[in-house]
């Protein structure tokens, strides 16, 4: 059997060991819901502060050239292409992860606007898909969502597909899609993508220059731990950004904003994406957060990932075999491309809901996903092997004891 010693002498033999210092983590508090909302870094605070009370608080409207809050959104936009796989000027952090898609998924149908079909999976994050409904019914142009299922999506892509809309790791299971694969078959039928990398940035490295992804959104507020409501990001790869023409012609997308012209010339490059004043709060708290993978390897970080991600797996098996449970997530990670898991576990259960509250009053914090799905992220920067060894303790004692039969964690709360 696993012993806490076992992963004790994993922890002490673990190269990122040190990064964990540097976030804010509450005393008796195991946190496996990094996939949600990430921690605060140490770093943060301060910065946000140094905004407020220097920044704004002494130089006032100045700190738009002062301090280059106008050119926020671009300088991170750089940063956050490092983590993702895109080149200088293809990034761009702004507004939200929803309106980005709205914006992006716009300028794919313009692009081919001879094609009405929006093809993506029927286990994709349902805002995405709100948002494909959503702009199909505004256009009023007979465009269609089309939705096949996971391992269906390659072959379903043919002439009548306009762009192939995905989340890169399924938010339920963590399944990781093939994404040079399915943009090859895109691009081979003459369709674009445009995919969500809400739980893929920051988990592991995504590269999608090198798949030739045309287009991508995400946020910063789950593995880039920008704090709730971060701001989000997206990705146009160069050879786009020139025909990209996205709905949303916000002042600061215009090639001078500062002339007031009252017709829209949109800026060159990535700029044209950007809409509307940056939130500079938010920027400058992704900011000092991004400051922490500067010093990451990311290909130490998978390796650790898959390592935290296994040792739970078997650790469950081992200790619940008889208590219900099954895993959902591939058993199976891979560790170059394809990937094949990203950085969460998930197990189906029954009472999952109930057992999931229960470990959160023990300080043990997962979250749920209905029908059934408890889910368990696993976030290298922060988390060691004793907190597996121990959050799978608690799990046991949970089922051992019935804590989970408690009238009290059944109770349906707003947020899951």
């Amino acid at each position: 059997m696993i012993s806490r010693t076992d992963c004790a002498a994993m922890d002490r033999e673990d190269p990122m060991a040190a990064t964990r210092n540097r976030f804010i983590l509450p005393e008796g508090v195991i946190y496996l819901d990094g996939n949600s909302l990430g921690p605060a870094p140490k770093a943060v605070p301060a910065r946000v502060a140094r905004m407020i009370e220097r920044e704004w608080g002494q130089n006032l409207i100045t700190g738009w050239l002062a301090d280059g809050w106008m050119e926020k959104p671009l300088a991170l936009g750089d940063r956050v292409a490092r983590l993702i796989g895109a080149g200088p000027g293809e990034v761009a952090v702004v507004d939200t992860t929803s309106i980005n898609l709205f914006k992006l998924l716009a300028s794919a149908l313009r692009l081919r606007s001879e094609r009405k079909v929006i093809l993506s999976n029927r286990e994709n994050f349902p805002t995405d898909l709100y948002m494909a409904q959503g702009l199909s019914d505004w256009l009023g142009q007979g465009h269609e969502l089309r939705l096949v299922a996971e391992d269906e999506i390659a072959a379903a892509i043919n002439e009548d597909v306009a762009v192939v809309m995905l989340t890169q790791t399924n938010f339920k299971t963590g399944r990781v899609l093939d994404m040079a694969r399915i943009t090859k078959a895109a691009h081979e039928s003459g369709a674009l993508t445009l995919w969500d990398l809400a739980h893929s940035a920051g988990a592991f490295r995504v590269d999608l220059d090198a798949a030739n992804a045309d287009f991508a959104v995400g946020c910063s507020y789950k593995y880039l731990n920008a704090g709730p409501g971060g701001p989000a990001f997206l990705f146009v790869a160069e050879r786009h950004q020139a025909e990209a023409e996205q709905p949303l012609t916000g002042w600061l997308g215009h090639a001078a904003p500062f002339d007031f012209d009252i017709q829209f010339r949109p800026a060159e490059g990535i700029r044209r994406q950007v809409c509307s004043s940056p939130g500079v709060m938010g920027l400058v708290a992704l900011e000092a957060a991004l400051d922490v993978f500067d010093e990451v390897d990311l290909d130490q970080l998978r390796v650790k990932s898959n390592a935290l991600c296994d040792l739970f797996i078997a650790l469950v098996e081992e200790r619940c075999a008889d208590q219900g449970f099954t895993l959902v997530t591939p058993r199976e990670a891979g560790l170059v491309e394809p990937l094949i898991r990203g950085s969460q576990v998930s197990f189906a259960h029954p009472e999952g809901y109930a057992i999931v509250q229960a470990l959160i009053k023990r300080g043990v914090i997962g979250d749920f996903r209905d029908p059934d799905i408890m889910r368990f992220g696993f976030t290298p920067l922060y988390l060691g092997y004793r907190d597996v060894f121990d959050a799978v303790m608690h799990l046991q004692d949970v089922m051992e004891n019935g804590e989970w039969d408690s009238p009290a964690f059944k109770i349906r709360a707003a947020v899951t």
